[in-house]
């Protein structure tokens, strides 16, 4: 999708705007028509107000931008024609509407809501119709298209915080299991880390340089819960030399014992007892087969340095996921996001594209996470793509793979 022409970006954003309704209307049953009916969370959006976001982020970066054919190169300060709705710009620029103030706004409802949606796209459309076939004339359609993607996944993870069930067909209910186990030693490298060529890419993956990778051990998939647990059944949780200082500081906080939307039944026949997962409102037995998902970068590391093993950086995982194919190796990724060992900081010759609030307010040394997610649209999955959260977030559908120590 980084590459589609004009025919395959419309069939891509008319498909995933269907997708985005479903959603939303998902969260209309649960929560009340208004899509207010929720507390305020510092990880958590109003669905109401970040539909209407969704909406606006387009048309700011399309139909409202007359330069919006330079792409890259586009001046993000420039003039702008007025929103088909008025004072949009006051309610759903993120850039300059405080994340707590999103609460106190007065947004219109929805089906006002979905009127601008609706009259956006309309206007997207047919300036894709007309628009021409290079990089720089589909640039913003094509972010247009992956800003939208990224809020469908966000709203899956909502709705696994808020315990929702919103019964659509594209939800699945979690990362499955995989039959790919073992270790895979890939052999010393050079790679150009980043996306190269022609095409779209983020502004955090371009300038990096050509770098030597020495030769380490990889899992050839994430840490599977049959993994992860026998940590947390020796006490790895009530013992802090596990822990880096700032991953027990939250343990502590957090008073956690276990990892998030877990829960341990005992059984008087079962010594062991046995553990359910909390997903999308409903507790299910665990499959400990699959990977072990909703864990801090705190909770992977200490997991490592019980096992004596570490988290890999983000560049050998990029070595492997782009090498494996080429080689014959089997290497699965795309079920949970991966946390890595690297800070997300700007490659060597950093220049921030024009929605200049994507990667450069995040370069303060949270981690790199690699892959995606059992929820991520599946033209998103791309194995240069850095994801980024600070260490303490588990409502992301996060886990990690491990290496084996030098």
């Amino acid at each position: 999708m980084r590459q589609a022409d004009a025919s395959r970006l419309e069939v891509a954003l008319v498909k995933g705007r269907d997708q985005l309704l479903a959603l939303f209307e998902g969260f209309e049953r649960a929560l009340g028509s208004d899509g207010l009916h929720i507390a305020y969370d510092p990880v958590l959006n109003l669905p109401l107000w970040e539909l209407g976001h969704i909406g606006w982020f387009e048309e700011f970066w399309l139909a409202r931008n007359a330069a919006r054919g330079r792409g890259a190169a586009c001046d993000p300060q420039g003039p702008r024609s007025a929103s088909v709705l008025p004072g949009a710009d006051a309610l759903y620029d993120s850039s300059n509407v405080p994340h707590t103030q999103r609460w106190q706004l007065a947004l219109p409802d929805a089906a006002a809501t979905r009127r601008y949606l609706g009259a956006v796209r309309a206007r997207t459309l047919e300036l894709l119709r007309h628009c021409g076939s290079s990089d720089d004339e589909l640039y913003f359609f094509r972010l247009v298209l992956f800003h939208e993607d990224m809020h469908r996944e966000a709203w899956q993870f909502m709705a696994q915080q808020l315990g929702v069930s919103l019964d659509t067909s594209m939800v699945q209910r979690g990362p499955q299991m995989s039959d790919v186990q073992g270790q895979w030693l890939v052999p010393a490298a050079e790679l150009q880390l980043g996306s190269t060529g022609p095409g779209f890419a983020f502004d955090n993956e371009l300038a990096a340089e050509r770098q030597h990778v020495p030769s380490f051990t990889i899992d050839r998939a994430p840490v599977s819960w049959a993994r992860y647990l026998p940590f947390v059944q020796a006490g790895g949780y009530v013992e802090s030399r596990w822990w880096s200082p700032d991953g027990w500081r939250w343990r502590e906080q957090q008073a956690a014992a276990h990892p998030r939307h877990l829960r341990h039944l005992r059984h008087p026949r079962h010594a062991g007892g046995s553990w359910q997962q909390h997903r999308f409102g409903h507790w299910l037995p665990l499959d400990e087969a699959a990977p072990a998902v909703h864990l801090t970068a705190f909770e992977a590391q200490a997991w490592c340095r019980w096992a004596q093993r570490r988290l890999p950086t983000e560049i050998e995982w990029e070595l492997a996921a782009t090498c494996a194919p080429l080689q014959g190796e089997a290497f699965e990724w795309g079920q949970v996001w991966e946390w890595t060992a690297s800070p997300f900081a700007a490659y060597p010759g950093f220049v921030p594209h024009p929605y200049r609030d994507y990667s450069q307010p995040w370069f303060d040394g949270r981690p790199v996470l690699r892959g995606a997610s059992f929820a991520t649209a599946a033209h998103m999955k791309h194995p240069r793509f850095r994801n980024f959260f600070s260490a303490d977030r588990n409502d992301v559908f996060a886990g990690f793979r491990s290496c084996a120590l030098a």
